[in-house]
């Protein structure tokens, strides 16, 4: 089989409806299928509004608002006769769900109850979620529903090793591969930073600025983030938190960092300029499965310090490119983070590792290996390898 031969239905449960790094990963990868002359359709919720314009086809999914103040984000109602008659007519060869949602689900008995080959792909460690709403309680019930979820696939691609490591605790037994992350490296690089763009915002030029970077939503340890900041304060070690992204939560986080200069949603080239005008990254989020955020600020140049979590250790090497940090150790990031901003050379020397890791990270040849990951399935179910 070659790629012209694949028919691919993927689904989403965001397709472009919200950007985020699972949306332009997706986009990106649909992008290189049709390239290679693969056939490939889309399933996922839509809105009048998207946040940009879809690659490929895509077909609408009924879907509601998520509960808990995230109605931002869509839960699809599962596979209605209107899309299971589209995929009827596309006859896909292979089926590639990219969440564990009620569609995701639903795709896997279609095409299960068909024959047809399918794949999965991690983008979200979703159990991680309900611990900053109150309801960690039901961590180990999601767990036990994700494992089934991957458990019902013939290939689990995950960005990282850390994610394969982490599912196969959980007891997923399917065979894993990795999908890893690129970057655009003309758009995220040193030479973007802008010491004019920061005295817009109000950044002296003898501030350190902690970057965050991101949706800004409590998943993404706006706490332990907004804690550090407090902490280095009343240590009197001198900075400025630059917050590069918008979200249902900036006002929580605006309250208890009152100092802090909100950069506003970035997109292209300004988000480059945005990301290299940073100092320092800060991601104290455990929710990455590999942090696109993470290795856009190490291609522009800017150290990172972060969670000792899935993502981040992939990507980080402790005292070389930054510092990993056990994940709620409030003094801990506050000593890692101020190590960086009393001394300048540590700093640029950072800096200047995580942009030469960086440079090994580009979409072409990843989003090829999804490619030959899908051949690879489809040829051992055909027993032919």
């Amino acid at each position: 089989m070659q790629p012209g031969d694949l028919r691919v239905a993927l689904f989403s449960g965001n397709y472009n409806y919200v950007r985020d790094g699972p949306t332009q990963a997706l986009n990106l990868l649909v992008g290189h299928l049709l390239e290679r002359g693969a056939a490939v359709r889309v399933y996922s919720p839509t809105t009048d509004t998207p946040a940009f314009p879809p690659t490929g086809d895509l077909v609408d999914v009924p879907a509601l608002p998520m509960i808990g103040g995230r109605g931002e984000y869509k839960v699809a109602r599962g596979l209605p006769p209107a899309v299971r008659r589209d995929l009827a007519a596309f006859a896909p060869n292979l089926v590639h769900l990219s969440a564990p949602d009620i569609l995701g689900h639903r795709a896997i008995t279609w095409a299960r109850r068909r024959g047809i080959a399918r794949v999965a792909s991690l983008h979200t460690r979703f159990e991680t979620y309900p611990r900053y709403y109150g309801l960690g309680f039901v961590e180990p019930l999601i767990v036990r529903l994700l494992t089934r979820f991957y458990n019902r696939v013939d290939q689990v691609m995950t960005p990282g090793r850390s994610m394969a490591d982490l599912i196969r605790g959980w007891g997923v037994t399917t065979p894993t591969s990795i999908w890893s992350r690129g970057v655009d490296h003309a758009r995220f690089n040193p030479d973007r930073r802008s010491t004019e763009w920061r005295r817009g915002l109000g950044i002296g030029d003898g501030e350190v600025a902690i970057g965050f970077l991101g949706r800004v939503v409590l998943e993404k340890g706006l706490d332990i983030f907004a804690d550090v900041s407090r902490l280095l304060t009343a240590r009197g070690v001198r900075h400025r938190v630059l917050v590069i992204g918008e979200g249902p939560a900036q006002a929580w986080l605006a309250e208890r960092v009152p100092d802090a200069a909100f950069a506003g949603f970035q997109r292209g080239d300004d988000l480059g300029r945005a990301v290299a005008s940073m100092d320092v990254f800060f991601n104290p989020s455990v929710t990455e499965t590999f942090g696109n955020v993470t290795l856009e600020a190490m291609a522009a140049g800017v150290p990172v310090v972060a969670a000792r979590a899935t993502g981040a250790v992939d990507l980080i090497e402790d005292g070389v490119n930054g510092f990993l940090v056990p994940p709620r150790d409030v003094a801990a990031y506050a000593d890692a983070i101020q190590q960086l901003v009393e001394h300048g050379t540590r700093r640029t020397a950072a800096g200047a590792a995580g942009h030469a890791k960086a440079q090994d990270y580009r979409w072409e040849p990843v989003n090829e290996a999804v490619v030959q990951t899908y051949l690879s399935v489809m040829a051992r179910r055909a027993g032919t390898s």
